[in-house]
């Protein structure tokens, strides 16, 4: 059979910029019982010996960060800056993340004759999103190993390219198929979940994620899933409103709106309605869309024509059902979209409903704080939600349903706290002592 080929395009101008081999079915046949037999070596080392060797694989990455952030720009579209600044901090942080899953892996004595213990699953499946390439896929791959599993990566087929660059540079470091590498597109993730793995960690969206979850169902294999988002936040009267308004234009404009917890959906209360959303404006007109290399850009191409497509459909019904256009464009051509103002946002359009996961502010007014409640919580995502305010505020965010909430900032809280989404935004959890625990099968041990 002829070997098929992956292309890989920058997004900003469609320009080839290399291809990978997609994995078929026999290579990926090959790839599982490999890592099965490394498995077996890679779960007796002492886990003091997995961990030495795990963070030697992120120290030999040091010298490279500048390259695989170029190398991630020109794959994602996002601008040098935040590429390298992805795969630096994913880089350095890999050594604490590392640390913290092997303190909260260790056995633990719960009484005098009881310890619980924390084993290896087997092999893992990690699938991660072209979003943030190497960052998601870092979030997984790092405590699924520390856990003792072997893993198997399967990058989106948007950015195969600095995800292969990424494992071949840690595999210098770490013995021979502890973590391979498979390429394809949406059928080769499903063959993976079908195959002989024993843990599936996926991040993306909600639709993959209820097929993976069907397709696991048959071996019952244990899931960590990370799934869409539609982040809403509340704006009240008594808010500061400058403060808020760089809140909402940068973390819905942040990566061109390509995040998982990019605010989504603005409840701003009418009695500061017209000033905050005049301001708004005023802010994201400052952002300029523009490729990767171009200087003082902050909104990169939206990776793919089919997301553009969406992303203009949404705006496109919003206008068509009465919502303002304050700022941006009905008709734009791909790859950009420039930064878009919508203000009287209502609940029956598709930006309000559904995650439109690019450079959109879309704004609504309230009367009293119980409908912004309301609406924010009339979703099936429930990942991030913010709320700017000051009396009152707390008593507002309690009643948000979400995973993550965070009063006056973003979301996220410390290094000790999970990323987790409620409602359909997640199946389990990672990050955090807890939930580096969910990559190991807990063991009671009685003597």
């Amino acid at each position: 059979m002829m070997n098929r080929k992956l292309q890989s395009f920058d997004p900003s101008n469609g320009k080839l910029l290399g291809e990978v081999s997609v994995t078929g079915p026999e290579a990926l046949e090959q790839v599982i019982a490999n890592a099965k037999t490394a498995g077996q070596y890679w779960r007796r080392l002492r886990p003091q010996a997995r961990l030495d060797l795990v963070k030697a694989a992120f120290t030999h990455l040091e010298p490279h960060i500048q390259e695989l952030g170029l190398l991630l720009s020109q794959e994602m579209g996002k601008d040098l800056r935040r590429s390298v600044s992805e795969v630096g901090g994913s880089v350095y942080s890999a050594g604490f993340v590392a640390e913290q899953a092997f303190e909260s892996l260790q056995s633990k004595k719960v009484s005098s004759n009881t310890e619980l213990q924390y084993q290896p699953l087997g092999v893992a499946a990690v699938i991660s999103p072209w979003n943030y390439p190497v960052a998601m896929a870092c979030n997984l791959i790092v405590p699924a190993l520390i856990a003792g599993n072997s893993v198997v990566f399967k990058p989106s087929e948007e950015t195969p390219l600095i995800a292969h660059a990424f494992c071949e540079l840690l595999n210098e470091i770490l013995p021979d198929d502890v973590l391979q590498i498979v390429h394809g597109d949406g059928e080769t993730g499903k063959a993976l979940v079908e195959s002989a793995v024993d843990l599936v960690a996926f991040t993306g969206s909600m639709a993959a994620g209820k097929d993976i979850m069907s397709r696991a169902s048959g071996g019952l294999k244990r899931l960590i899933m990370e799934l869409g988002g539609n982040d809403p936040m509340i704006v009240m009267k008594d808010a500061n409103i400058e403060a808020a308004a760089y809140f909402a234009v940068g973390s819905s404009l942040e990566n061109t709106g390509q995040m998982c917890t990019s605010t989504e959906r603005i409840y701003v209360d009418e009695a500061i309605a017209e000033e905050f959303e005049n301001r708004v404006v005023q802010i994201a007109s400052e952002f300029r869309a523009g490729a990767w290399n171009e200087s003082n850009v902050q909104i990169g191409p939206v990776i793919n024509k089919k997301q553009h497509r969406k992303i203009m459909t949404h705006i496109r019904d919003a206008v068509d059902q009465g919502a303002q256009l304050r700022l941006g464009e009905l008709h734009q051509s791909p790859p950009f979209i420039r930064p878009t103002v919508l203000t009287d946002i209502r609940p029956q359009m598709l930006v309000e409903k559904e995650e439109t996961f690019g450079p959109v502010i879309a704004i609504s007014r309230f009367s009293k704080p119980e409908e912004a409640i309301n609406r924010a919580n009339n979703s099936v995502y429930g990942l991030g939600a913010v709320v700017f305010g000051e009396a009152g505020a707390q008593a507002v965010a309690d009643q948000l349903e979400a995973g993550m909430v965070a009063i006056n900032q973003g979301v996220g809280g410390s290094g000790e706290s999970p990323w987790v989404g409620a409602k359909q935004s997640g199946y389990g959890y990672h990050g955090s002592p807890a939930g580096h625990q969910q990559f190991a099968q807990i063991r009671v041990l009685s003597h």
